[in-house]
């Protein structure tokens, strides 16, 4: 389908598999949906190995925040440039995890796109998946909610922000940024905000985050460029010097 190709053209992040090759290990996303799963047990234990963390709660918010910014990306970015639904429940979706951190590969069991409403988008990436991740991390690790969330509404704007950065329509995301925020659920508004920034003949968003993810306090880790422990001023002038450098920024 165009609308796979045209996502494979954004990066890795972006790309989907359709279908599931045998012998990959796939992780089936609906089973992270339950609290007290071997694979939910299986993907904390793997981020914590991979990145150093020290605590349960840390670890969970890492993971919420890498998740919700690659797994379920480019749905966000389909429905941005196309206006077009890709099936990103939980039951159609597989993920592999990456040999040291976070998630090398997203698969769809069966690639379907629908000409769908927003509220569809909504209620597939947020309602389904998302946020009964959130849930289930909480009650798995005692994470905060706030800060799980904080970790959605990164990861859904990651996949505006990025993409403007590697050749999308920057006004054209900017405002499908807007509108699928407004739409949402899960109180994402709150718990950041979308800058507009041009540095000479360059120009991106930017996500200034309001929650931390705490993956600065694993043994391999450090601050995210959106880090809300750095001030503002500061995170765009670090956002400045990297457009400028035509670097993209996690």
């Amino acid at each position: 389908m165009e609308v796979f190709t045209r996502l494979d053209s954004y990066g890795e992040r972006f790309s989907l598999h359709r279908g599931l090759a045998p012998g990959h290990d796939w992780i089936a996303c609906d089973r992270l949906l339950n609290p007290h799963s071997d694979e939910l047990g299986q993907v904390l234990d793997a981020e914590r190995r991979g990145s150093g963390q020290v605590s349960d709660h840390a670890t969970a918010l890492t993971v919420m925040a890498v998740y919700a910014g690659t797994v379920t990306a480019s749905a966000l970015l389909a429905w941005a440039l196309d206006r077009v639904v890709v099936d990103m429940r939980a039951g159609n979706v597989a993920v592999r995890l990456a040999p040291d951190h976070g998630f090398e590969a997203v698969a769809l069991r069966e690639p379907r796109v629908e000409q769908a409403p927003l509220t569809t988008l909504v209620s597939w990436v947020l309602d389904d998946h998302l946020l009964p991740l959130a849930d289930a991390l909480r009650i798995r690790t005692k994470a905060g909610m706030r800060q799980l969330r904080g970790g959605v509404a990164h990861g859904c704007a990651a996949a505006f922000c990025i993409s403007s950065r590697r050749g999308g329509d920057v006004t054209r995301l900017h405002e499908a940024y807007e509108t699928f925020l407004a739409a949402s659920t899960g109180d994402l508004a709150r718990l950041g905000d979308v800058i507009r920034l041009r540095e000479g003949d360059r120009e991106g968003l930017f996500y200034l985050r309001k929650t931390c993810c705490l993956y600065y306090t694993s043994a391999h880790g450090g601050k995210c460029s959106s880090c809300c422990l750095d001030s503002v001023e500061d995170r765009i002038t670090n956002y400045r010097r990297v457009l400028a450098d035509g670097v993209v920024p996690h």
